[in-house]
């Protein structure tokens, strides 16, 4: 079907249900309700530094309860939209420790993971933060849904996405079917589409990483990053570092300008042996939107990040991301192939 400027989310949505007649239109309906949930915490982002949404804003609401910091006033939305939409049985946030239940008589057959507010720590410098999602189909036969229904392959996910705030609010989603990009014009509160059919470039001209980690990468870490580094005209060598230290931002300026982006496991992070991004809620809902796009998202030893098995919900994987031709050599620098 043929994607076309200017149209709503909601227009695009339903066009692709329209592809598939066994539809019975609740992801349709999910993904309106996710879409609700992000004009609403758009709208507090963008009144955060009039709010001194830092901590408590010294402000009541009509309760008499304090107003609460943005990441958790986020969390609180997105469970609010999902917990009596009527299309899931069970979510989990990055948040919150364990499975987040709907209300009784409103189970459906999909589930939710969610990262509320990725780089929320980045709020008081006005850096671009986002909201990370990814949907299930449920597996589970009971009334209410169970962890195992969240604990699933990334490569079943069968809607993933992202709500960037920065100058403007960009929606960018997949069903499996392409991802496209939609942008907020707050004059009417609708998402416009203004990226149709995004293709990551297969060569980049950037990377990212932190840097301030150099004394305690593993060699693999450091050899690639000095390759990259390395002048080669002919290769389109040296990349150029852009880290902005905001996940969602990083992974979204990639993905449209194309670039690689890399936290592989470190002598730092002893806390955490198996990585520091959550396989859940970053990593596998983006992995499926980067290779809807064309790229790749495999792990510091290889394996492809839509093949893990999740174990628990707070799982962690190391996360190398982004242009295709990239993450190959990346691949062969890490799994041994170059050095």
């Amino acid at each position: 079907m043929a994607k076309r400027k200017g149209i709503t989310v909601s227009r695009q949505i339903m066009d692709s249900q329209l592809l598939y007649p066994e539809a019975t239109g609740e992801l349709t309906g999910l993904l309106n309700e996710l879409i609700v949930a992000g004009k609403i915490i758009s709208a507090e982002v963008n009144m955060a530094g009039l709010a001194d949404i830092l901590g408590q804003s010294g402000k009541t609401n009509i309760q008499g309860e304090d107003v609460q910091k943005l990441d958790v006033f986020a969390n609180q939305t997105i469970k609010r939209r999902m917990e009596q939409c009527g299309y899931i049985c069970v979510m989990a946030s990055e948040e919150e420790e364990g499975i987040i239940p709907v209300l009784d008589g409103y189970e459906g057959k999909y589930t939710v993971a969610f990262d509320p507010l990725d780089g929320s720590s980045n709020i008081d410098v006005n850096v671009s933060i986002g909201t990370i999602f990814s949907v299930h189909r449920r597996i589970s036969t009971g009334k209410q849904g169970t962890a195992e229904d969240l604990l699933q392959k990334g490569s079943r996910q069968v809607a993933a996405g992202y709500i960037i705030y920065g100058s403007s609010t960009v929606m960018v989603y997949t069903t499996g079917d392409g991802v496209h990009g939609f942008t907020l014009d707050p004059s009417v509160g609708e998402f416009f589409l203004s990226h149709p059919d995004i293709k990551i470039p297969e060569v980049s001209q950037y990377y990212s990483v932190n840097e301030a980690y150099t004394n305690y990468w593993f060699d693999a870490t450091r050899n690639y990053i000095d390759y990259v580094k390395e002048i080669d005209p002919d290769s389109g060598r040296p990349l150029s570092l852009r880290y902005i230290g905001s996940l969602v931002a990083d992974f979204h300026r990639n993905l449209i300008k194309g670039g690689i982006f890399l936290y592989a496991r470190d002598r730092k992070s002893t806390d955490k042996p198996e990585g520091k991004l959550r396989l859940l809620y970053e990593a596998a809902p983006l992995a499926m939107v980067v290779e809807q796009a064309g790229g790749r998202a495999i792990t510091d030893d290889g394996r492809r990040i839509l093949d893990i098995e999740p174990t628990s919900l707070h799982q962690r994987v190391p996360l190398i991301i982004g242009s295709k031709k990239d993450v190959d050599l990346a691949e062969e620098f890490f799994t041994g192939d170059k050095s």
